[in-house]
């Protein structure tokens, strides 16, 4: 089991986010999530959006970080991608 995070390539908000996700379930998703105070409305549907400044501190809390097309990759792998076509 692996929390992934990669590169913040994402604008919004005056600011660049990037994706945080599991290769193995969301249950420990969303824990590693709630450990470091990040806000359920931050999950959309197979990640957490989160903000730049704060992917040093995931890191350091054993998040892993990977390219953009390695953590859809391993996303995948783990059946839990929603796709495109899925989302809202």
């Amino acid at each position: 089991m692996t929390i992934l995070v990669d590169d913040p390539l994402w604008p919004a908000h005056g600011r660049l986010w990037a994706h945080l996700v599991s290769d193995d379930n969301l249950d420990e998703l969303h824990a590693f999530a709630r450990a470091h105070d990040l806000p359920a409305r931050a999950f959309d549907l197979d990640h957490y959006d989160v903000p730049e400044e704060i992917i040093p501190r995931l890191l350091a809390a054993g998040a892993q970080h990977v390219g953009g097309k390695e953590l859809v990759r391993r996303l995948i792998g783990s059946g839990l991608r929603v796709p495109a076509r899925d989302r809202r």
